[in-house]
């Protein structure tokens, strides 16, 4: 170590400051002194030579650079928690143990995680997943990851923008849309359309550019549950990816869209540190484990209609 590395100690008060919103805070989060947090925040700027918050009285917010230092610092301070808990384990390699930190989607969430996660906890008692919902808009559930705040995110791949460097990720499964109605109507291409933010997302921008028949969001929702019910209730018609259409209300009607039809590919993202280790290898075989007895279902909903 040189006098230019960054310490642990130091790493955590970047992080607490920017958690937090100021010195302050970060001080009382971390049991010290207001002026041994600007000290040490002082002196990793120096190290890394740039300035890292931007100091105000409504207090501190990071730069750019900062932006990135806290991201990285954030993903460092876990590996050394995961190497402490690869090397406890390295004598038992199939007891996986430790917190997993998972991001996904509202859809994902309910309806891929859980099976996952029952089979985890029954294999591996000792990780202990703790899930947040990211709505999946601009840098989504990856960029949980790329910031340091989940191990592990499922997220929809194949977008225009490309994966965050120090990313891998990986195939999970690929669902269908289908054209969303109250059960009963007659002619649902004639309804006002129902949307919401998180729809319509890079990978299928194309075929929607395409579609003539689809009139500009008359209402638009928060998530995806919302449209369900909004269609639900006969208030207009909405393009959905299955997994949105898990556990439907029977008053709804799926009619499906054709061999053209879009898709959406869904997966998991993590580091490539992360990836090998316990908690996340253990994760992405009940991942794939479960996601292929979810395919069936979901192409049957878009493919079969109700």
């Amino acid at each position: 170590m040189t006098g230019s590395d960054l310490v642990p100690q130091e790493l955590r008060a970047l992080v607490a400051v920017a958690d937090t919103g100021g010195f302050s805070a970060a001080a009382e989060a971390l049991g010290l002194t207001q002026s041994a947090v600007s000290h040490s925040v002082r002196g990793s700027e120096r190290k890394i030579g740039a300035v890292l918050f931007e100091r105000g009285r409504a207090g501190a917010r990071p730069t750019p650079a900062g932006e990135a230092a806290v991201a990285y610092a954030r993903r460092v301070l876990r590996l050394l928690d995961v190497l402490t808990a690869e090397a406890r384990g390295a004598a038992r390699p199939d007891a996986a143990e430790g917190p997993l930190r998972i991001a996904a989607f509202r859809s994902a969430a309910l309806h891929l995680l859980p099976p996952a996660l029952q089979r985890l906890r029954a294999r591996h008692p000792g990780i202990e997943p703790r899930v947040r919902i990211v709505r999946e808009l601009g840098r989504g559930t990856t960029g949980e990851v790329a910031d340091g705040r989940a191990d592990l995110a499922i997220a929809t791949l194949g977008g225009s923008a490309p994966l965050p460097s120090g990313l891998v990720a990986g195939e999970l499964l690929t669902e269908p849309y289908a054209l969303v109605h109250a059960k009963g109507q007659g002619t649902p291409r004639s309804l006002p359309l129902v949307d919401w933010a998180e729809n319509c997302g890079s990978y299928t921008r194309r075929w929607w550019a395409a579609q003539d028949w689809i009139p500009k969001a008359t209402i638009e929702a928060e998530d995806d549950g919302a449209v369900l019910s909004l269609v639900s209730g006969g208030h207009g018609m909405a393009i959905m990816p299955a997994l949105s259409l898990a556990g439907a209300p029977d008053s709804v009607g799926i009619t499906d869209l054709g061999p053209g039809r879009p898709t959406r590919r869904v997966g998991f993202v993590t580091t490539s540190e992360l990836a090998r280790s316990a908690v996340v290898r253990a994760l992405v075989r009940e991942l794939r484990a479960t996601a292929p007895e979810a395919v069936p279902h979901l192409n049957n909903l878009a493919l079969q209609g109700r």
